[in-house]
């Protein structure tokens, strides 16, 4: 069959389509909002269901005794009573205003050392290593120099805190100015952009995507420093989760452990959501998925 006697799918007028006016014919219709949602819930019910039978199972085979290793039953009911009493609140606050603000501190530090670093090449050459050096050394190791330079108080958390974070932030900036196109540059110097313009209209918002990424990657290792801190610099009269969490480990509370665990992990857990919901935003705005 010769090519010109193909069938040409017909537009909405009735005339023939070829080419790549083809194309732009539309596409499925969006699914309804609520399908979309149940599209993304589901999955992580069926995880948590999933989860918690394992946990009872664990706990029903009787490989550890209840007063080691509680129940879910147990340890919801001691949530529920938790979360009715202000030290509860009170805790939960002391913990996230440390770590917003050690954060927020950390992700000017690596969002101004990564732009730095990318910019000139002495930098890179003489510190980008050391980034990934630090960012790959576990936290808890700078505590030790942090009560030393700061005593027990919040600005040794801080410290780590900001250490722990900083160097994903800014490998996140490396990583989103060494992978933008060539051609944007280009376009970018067309247009009339040049160095720090050029930076502000072109390379930073074409390495978005992978800000965000280096930025909940930080935010990972913020939380992790953060709970190791309040483990080891315990500040009197400072209700935090991880003084709760110390606290019922001394008192052999295995079910108030778990619980303030569960905590943790839920807040840890909310955090990704928004950064996912962030990234996917991004991502539809770069055309880099359907939008439908």
């Amino acid at each position: 069959m010769a090519v010109d006697s193909l069938p040409s799918p017909a537009g909405r007028d009735g005339s023939a389509l070829s080419g790549l006016d083809a194309l732009d014919l539309p596409g499925a219709a969006p699914r309804p909002r609520l399908a979309g949602l149940w599209a993304a819930t589901w999955p992580k019910l069926a995880a948590v269901a999933l989860t918690l039978l394992i946990w009872e199972l664990t706990v029903l085979s009787g490989w550890k005794p209840s007063y080691v290793l509680p129940g879910p039953w147990a340890v919801a009911k001691e949530l529920g009573s938790e979360v009715t009493t202000s030290t509860f609140w009170h805790a939960v606050a002391t913990t996230m205003r440390r770590g917003l603000i050690g954060f927020a501190v950390a992700t000017v530090v690596g969002l101004l050392i990564g732009i730095a670093v990318a910019r000139f090449a002495v930098l890179r050459a003489a510190i980008g290593s050391m980034i990934t050096g630090l960012q790959t050394m576990p936290s808890i190791a700078w505590f030790p120099l942090a009560i030393l330079l700061f005593q027990i108080s919040e600005t040794a958390i801080l410290f780590v805190v900001v250490l722990g974070a900083a160097p994903s932030i800014a490998n996140g900036v490396i990583s989103g100015v060494d992978y933008v196109p060539p051609v944007l540059k280009r376009a970018g110097h067309n247009l009339g952009a040049r160095g720090i313009t050029l930076y502000r209209h072109v390379i930073l918002p074409a390495s978005l995507p992978s800000i965000v990424g280096g930025l909940k990657q930080g935010w990972a290792f913020a939380w992790r420093s953060l709970m190791a801190g309040e483990l080891l610099v315990i500040i009197a009269e400072r209700p935090a989760l991880g003084v709760r969490l110390d606290q019922f480990r001394q008192q052999i509370d295995a079910v108030g452990v778990v619980a303030t665990m569960v905590v943790i992990l839920v807040i840890g857990i909310l955090v990704d959501v928004a950064f996912t919901t962030v990234n996917e935003r991004i991502r539809r705005l770069w055309g880099v998925v359907d939008g439908a």
